[in-house]
Order: structure tokens, then sequence, then C-alpha cells
């Protein structure tokens, strides 16, 4: 019996010249390749119809291509393998030429699929609009242009945790808890963890620290007093202004971010590679102690 077609999906995610020219070339190999089946191409500002038959959409760029990728299938989460063609990319794992390798394994089912949380944030505009965004990195409030430390008040579960004095206030998943998150001083948290992390930037009080708490919660930020400048930035990607009569809402989203994982993946590894970790050896044992 002949094993079923692989329908692939692929999201070319920038008109950066680098990654056109990967896509012609990775586009002249897939129609060379049988079993597989190119249903849909699409850029960054293309809309993904809902029924479309895809078993796993490819993405090029970088992991930002993959938090475009994820607004773009919205309600409608598929199969992301990721393509690398940024930098560090922890979500494309794959060089093109690593791709390529591992096709007749995806082709015949071997692999995984890992379901990730994702978030959505709903802003509460002081002129009763509501805005709702899907995420799947983090929400952040930041001082941006306003240049001056905020007091960011945080509730969960409609309880009161702090006001707290700082540039900025960070909530995370699991997956993107590499990104701002990291470079903030917050928390790298394996990412199948169902919970979030919330990181104050540049935080005035010392004693303030990072919080992990579960995804079940509901979160609310609002910054009183706020000057004029002060930003919501979803994924690093959509940004609007908020002021102080403003509520935004994170929650955990009905849907899961799903990323195709190969044989032989290790998140520790992927850690020790993609952050340059070095390991060192006991002093006393080198000395023979």
């Amino acid at each position: 019996m002949k094993d079923p077609d692989l329908k692939i999906i692929v999201l070319t995610g920038s008109d950066r010249p680098d990654i056109q020219a990967a896509w012609d070339d990775l586009r002249a190999y897939l129609h060379t390749v049988r079993g597989v089946v190119l249903v849909g191409v699409f850029s960054s500002d293309e809309p993904i119809p809902e029924d479309l038959a895809g078993d796993i959409v490819v993405v090029l760029g970088g992991d930002g291509s993959v938090l475009r990728g994820c607004r773009q299938l919205g309600r409608r989460q598929l199969p992301i393998i990721g393509v690398n063609l940024g930098r560090l990319g922890f979500l494309t794992d794959l060089s093109p030429s690593e791709f390529r390798k591992v096709l007749p394994g995806l082709k015949r089912g071997q692999f995984q699929t890992v379901e990730h949380l994702m978030f959505e944030c709903h802003h509460h505009r002081s002129d009763g609009t509501v805005i709702t965004d899907l995420g799947l990195n983090e929400v952040n409030v930041t001082a941006a242009g306003a240049m001056k430390m905020l007091n960011i008040h945080l509730k969960i579960d409609d309880m009161d945790v702090t006001t707290y004095s700082c540039d900025g206030l960070i909530i995370s998943t699991p997956v993107g808890s590499t990104a701002h998150n990291l470079s903030a001083g917050g928390p790298i948290l394996r990412q199948e963890l169902q919970c979030f992390a919330i990181t104050p930037i540049c935080p005035h009080t010392l004693t303030v620290r990072p919080i992990v708490d579960s995804a079940e919660r509901i979160f609310e930020i609002s910054v009183r007093d706020a000057p004029p400048g002060v930003m919501l930035v979803i994924d690093g990607q959509i940004s609007r202004s908020v002021d102080s009569a403003d509520r935004i809402l994170i929650r955990r989203a009905e849907q899961t971010f799903k990323l195709v994982r190969l044989a032989g993946y290790s998140f520790y590894g992927t850690l020790h590679r993609k952050l340059g970790w070095q390991g060192h050896l006991d002093y006393r044992e080198r000395r023979g102690h």
C-alpha cells in the first residue's frame, strides 16, 4: 500500500534576499521529491485559508518568522518545522541542508509533534474597546519612549500582587523564556511546562525577583500614572500605546503551538549549543585530588 503524500505549507516569512534565495533552492528541490505535495506558499502578510489541507508547515527564517507564522495560522495551529536562516534559532533548529536530509523521515512520519503553551492578550483600552492578540513568546509593557521609571501594577486571578517600580514588565511563556525574558534576567523554563514567568526589567528594588506561576492563572497589568510613550509589545512584533486607564489581561490560549521534534532532540543540548555554554572540569579532578 502506497504511503500517503506529505502535504507541506511553506511560510517564507520575509522578503530578505537570502530567504528568497533559500526558498528558490528549496522549491526546486521539493519538486523533485516523490510523495511531497506543496499545497501553499505564503509570505508574512498573507492569510492562510482555514480549509487548506496541510500536514506540516515549513517556516523559513529565524524564530521571528515562526512567531509570525503562529499568528498567520491563527485559530487553526498546524505542526511547524523551522528552517534556520537567522542567527540564534531556538525554534528554527535545522539548516536547509539538514532539512533535506530529514525530509524522507518526515514523509514516513518519523517525528513527534510537541504542543506548547500560547497566550491571549486582551488589551482593554480607555475608550472601551478591547483588542485581542494571540501570542507565543511574551507580553512586554515597557517605558519605551517615555524614558521614565514606570509603576506597573500586577494582579493574578484578580488578587493584588505588587506594584513594580521598573523600566518594564515581561510575562513570558516557557517558549519565550529564552528570548527577552532571558536577557532581562528571567528564568529559563523547559518548553513543555505549563506556566508563565513574570520578570521586571531593571526593578528599582533589589529584592524584587522574577515569579513563576501556573498557566491556569489570569494576569492583569496596569500602569499607574502612565507617562506618554509607554508601549505594549507582543512577541516583539506587535506594539501599541498604553495609558493609565488601560488594563492588559493575559491568559492561556485555547490553541497550542505545535512544534515538530525529530529523534535525538535534547532541550539541554539545544541550550548548550545556542547559548554557547561550556563545561568546566573541577580543578581538583584535573590535579588528581
